[in-house]
């Protein structure tokens, strides 16, 4: 699930000015760039809840390197800000990425990749296409009817999954010459990241949304890049639950990366 920065969230002068945090000591490479703390908004991954987001200053000059290390302690990248949940009486939010090199599938995940192996794959430039667009809004209509993204349009689907700073690709996934899924990734120094992935609620029985992330897996394996960066695991949200058939995979907690083998349950909290 990705969150689309919105001027709620990004309201720095509002009745309740955002402020300053601090995530960097003295001698941290991120130390001269600075974060805001967003004003309370509704969360965008649990009913009911109110969250706090924090964002890397959005005046600041961005650029893939500074982004890679910000992914490296937990930010994501939505549109051309860049982010990290900071709710005060919460921490269900916690930062994911795969060791390629040492993930192995399970049972499942091989019957995913026998179901897929007559797809086609394209690695596509980030810019703005008919047919994927077209997907989009068949998949967001499907999955998130009456929702925040619910509105698209070429510009805000554009403004949402890339930005000019960044290195994004559109993986395109096709079976038979019909477009059924395109999974947004960031290049990042040492890894992918998944910023997006979208399909054809019509070809839901082969799982392309599961292949795409096998395929990213292995794909961030053939260019020796040891993580894939995954976005939230939040384990209260049936949404997140897919990330914990992954594995080992890595929880950023306590301000370090944990290790979570096939055997070892994720927390909730």
């Amino acid at each position: 699930m990705a969150v689309r920065a919105n001027q709620q969230c990004l309201n720095m002068s509002a009745d309740k000015p955002a402020h300053a945090v601090p995530l960097s000591p003295p001698c941290h490479p991120l130390a001269n760039l600075t974060f805001f703390a967003s004003t309370t908004h509704d969360c965008a991954y649990l009913d009911g809840q109110s969250a706090v987001t924090v964002f890397a200053n959005p005046e600041a000059p961005m650029n893939m390197s500074t982004y890679s290390a910000l992914a490296e302690i937990g930010f994501r990248r939505s549109g051309s800000h860049v982010y990290t949940p900071h709710c005060p009486a919460c921490q269900a939010c916690v930062p994911t990425r795969l060791p390629v090199a040492s993930f192995k599938p399970n049972r499942n995940q091989r019957r995913t990749l026998n179901r897929a192996a007559d797809f086609s794959i394209n690695i596509e430039e980030a810019v703005f296409n008919n047919e994927a667009f077209a997907l989009y809004q068949k998949y967001i209509s499907h999955r998130h009817a009456g929702g925040s993204m619910d509105d698209s349009d070429p510009e805000k689907y554009l403004e949402f999954l890339s930005c000019d700073w960044s290195h994004t690709e559109f993986v395109q996934f096709r079976w038979q010459g019909q477009l059924i899924a395109v999974a947004v990734q960031d290049v990042l120094t040492r890894g992918l990241s998944s910023v997006y992935t979208f399909f054809d609620p019509d070809f839901s029985a082969i799982s392309p949304g599961r292949y795409a992330l096998l395929w990213q897996i292995a794909e961030a394996r053939r260019r020796k890049l040891p993580w894939l960066f995954l976005g939230y695991w939040i384990g209260d949200c049936q949404k997140m639950l897919y990330k914990q058939e992954y594995r080992p995979i890595e929880l950023f907690r306590k301000g370090g990366w944990q290790r979570y083998d096939r055997a070892q349950p994720l927390p909730l909290l």
